[in-house]
């Protein structure tokens, strides 16, 4: 007998072999998405992962459903990717620095929004969605307050300031995956957490520390 899993997308009981194929599409769609956008044809999506198209639609029953996966499936990835480095650090600037490098996790929930208007409706309209980004923000703006704490981190810098950071490690649409390209974003990377560290001589950032909301409202 096939053992029942929980499906991620809405907490329901999942078969084995339909959680086997979610993940296939799942993956297939993160490839394809990334590569030809969102307006990518579903049966591509459904050849490379090896499934028929009436499958595709019997799990994603259309395209937005399909990048709702995507995004979640993300999202899902970063926030445990998240808890863990605030629980395994040793140090609040540790489980900061740690974040920031994984943030490449998150780079295809990004592009799509930015690629399209009406994705980035369909995500920010998406309960589960907003619910993981929620979780998300809650577990940086603890990480911050940690770092803060310790003496690591500038106390002008808010969890929005790291989250609008976060965002700009991510814009890179269709760039090829060069070694300069890479060489530019842990430049980008090293610059950005060099600017995050106390130090006596540092300037005073305008405004006030941001907020999560204030850079993700939810409406």
């Amino acid at each position: 007998m096939t053992a029942d899993l929980m499906s991620p997308d809405d907490d329901t009981p999942m078969r084995a072999d339909a959680r086997r194929n979610r993940d296939q599409i799942i993956g297939a769609a993160k490839v394809i998405f990334a590569s030809e956008g969102p307006d990518a044809p579903m049966e591509e999506i459904a050849r490379r992962a090896g499934v028929g198209v009436g499958t595709l639609y019997r799990r994603f029953p259309d395209r937005d459903a399909l990048i709702r996966g995507v995004a979640r499936d993300n999202l899902a990835s970063t926030l445990a990717h998240a808890k863990a480095a605030a629980a395994e650090e040793s140090t609040g600037w540790a489980a900061l620095e740690r974040l920031m490098r994984h943030s490449e996790e998150m780079a295809l929930s990004v592009r799509l929004a930015m690629l399209s208007p009406s994705v980035w409706t369909t995500l920010k309209e998406d309960p589960v969605a907003r619910r993981l980004r929620d979780e998300l923000m809650t577990i940086i703006d603890e990480v911050v307050h940690t770092a803060q704490a310790e003496g690591s981190l500038r106390p002008d810098v808010g969890a929005g300031d790291v989250a609008a950071l976060f965002s700009v490690l991510l814009r890179r649409l269709r760039d090829p995956d060069t070694e300069i390209r890479r060489m530019a974003r842990d430049r980008a990377l090293a610059i950005m957490l060099d600017g995050l560290r106390v130090r006596p001589d540092a300037a005073s950032l305008p405004g006030h520390p941001l907020s999560p909301d204030e850079v993700y409202p939810a409406k």
